[in-house]
């Protein structure tokens, strides 16, 4: 291989928090192409933003040569998961976690390229659905210290809530995963959050034992905003990877209205732009760091959406955020078009009203809540009352403020806003 290894890649950009054998790791990868993989969790039909950077790393190792396995976990959904939780999560049935793993297969696809021998999808209901329960505790049980698990993370914080037996044997489970990849697909490298430490070193242990191979581990810090807020959670609620659930609008929104201080470090772990631009960003200020704030939105967008929707929020963002165009020296090797972008609404969320519906005009508290720009009228009436509430970029100023077919552009539209991030259009027909 030429140029930096993948390690080095993930090194600079920051998905590396623990890793097992670091000079190891690091010869290995420096010195020959290998498999890897990390596990998906399939108990929703979507992946969401907190999913995005172990993506974003098995997208780093294909590029460097490497082959990645997307494990989905349709076998150890069935029991669930304990690391990070407090409480044990509902047991879907098989039909539902069957359902979930297609669409994240589907989903995953958008960012790795699974053609002939360049990355797999598989499933672990494939096997551990057929796995002997007896023989499975002679073979595999017997390799575990119950005194070494309950001293592991995933089981200590809920010892004093109380861990099921099923919960309990999780470990297993998944250290079994990474010894029928290393037997079956000569897999090495297992990766996940931070949280999955002991559950990968588990693996790594009990690979030894049963293949007598060596594997390594590494570990991506469990990322929160500088605020200390959880990645992808807003007013509206998680934000999804699926654009039937979180439109292509709204996810470029998301990353757009990132913090000054989280730029830098979502530029390197969410984009895939040279980190010599990437560092850059700490010489802008005032527009140019909002600026940073639409290429790091922009890129998001791309990646997970593709170019033509990235396209169409950048147009919306023209109008809603004020955007002027990327000069030529600002991100050189951003896909956004430097030219040709114009004010584009179509991107925005909206609703349809009829002109019956509007004739009396509607008060601005009740029109607010209708279209969810606020979770409840007294929410609207506080909102509009202090100020954040825009019809046609013009402040409210009363509460109760009607909203009628006054208030038409020429294309017929209302567009409304709540403070500085919410848009909606209202299309009146």
């Amino acid at each position: 291989m030429s140029g930096k290894s993948a390690y080095d890649v993930l090194h600079e950009r920051g998905f590396i928090e623990q890793v097992t054998d670091e000079k190891s790791i690091r010869d290995l990868l420096e010195r020959e192409n290998i498999t890897c993989y990390i596990g998906f969790d399939p108990t929703a039909a979507s992946l969401h933003i907190g999913s995005l950077v172990p993506i974003m790393s098995l997208m780093h190792m294909q590029s460097c040569g490497h082959k990645p396995i997307a494990l989905v976990g349709g076998g150890t959904a069935l029991i669930g998961d304990p690391s990070g939780k407090t409480e044990m999560r509902r047991i879907l049935t098989r039909d539902e976690i069957d359902k979930n793993a297609e669409g994240i297969k589907r989903q995953l696809s958008q960012y790795l390229d699974f053609g002939e021998g360049r990355a797999l999808m598989v499933n672990n209901a494939d096997w551990l659905a057929k796995l002997n329960y007896l023989e499975f505790l002679r073979d595999v049980g017997c390799c575990f210290s119950v005194n070494r698990m309950l001293t592991a993370e995933s089981c200590k914080m809920r010892l004093e809530k109380g861990l099921n037996f099923i919960e309990f044997n999780y470990m297993l489970l998944q250290s079994y995963d990474f010894y029928y990849l290393c037997k079956n697909y000569g897999c090495i490298l297992q990766m996940g959050g931070n949280d999955q430490w002991g559950n990968i070193v588990a693996g790594i242990d009990l690979t030894r034992r049963l293949e007598e191979k060596k594997t390594y581990g590494v570990t991506f810090p469990l990322l929160t905003t500088s605020q200390g807020h959880k990645m992808g959670k807003t007013e509206k609620g998680t934000v999804w990877l699926d654009a039937g659930l979180t439109t292509p609008y709204d996810y470029f929104q998301y990353w757009i209205n990132t913090e000054d201080s989280d730029v830098k470090r979502f530029l390197a772990l969410f984009t895939l732009l040279p980190m010599e631009e990437v560092g850059e960003v700490k010489k802008l200020t005032d527009s140019g760091l909002n600026l940073a704030k639409a290429v790091l939105a922009f890129e998001a967008t791309r990646i997970t959406h593709g170019q033509e929707a990235a396209v169409a929020a950048w147009g919306a963002a023209v109008d809603t955020f004020g955007l002027k165009p990327l000069s030529p020296d600002l991100f050189p090797s951003s896909s956004i078009p430097r030219t040709g972008i114009s004010r584009d609404i179509s991107a925005i969320p909206a609703v349809a009203k009829t002109r019956e519906e509007i004739a009396a005009g509607i008060p601005a508290f009740e029109l607010f809540y209708d279209v969810d720009l606020c979770a409840t009228k007294s929410e609207a009436r506080r909102v509009i009352s202090q100020g954040g509430g825009y019809v046609n970029g013009e402040q409210l100023q009363a509460f109760d403020e009607k909203i009628s077919i006054n208030h038409l552009n020429e294309n017929g539209e209302i567009h409304l806003r709540k403070g500085k991030k919410r848009h909606i259009v209202i299309r009146v027909s």
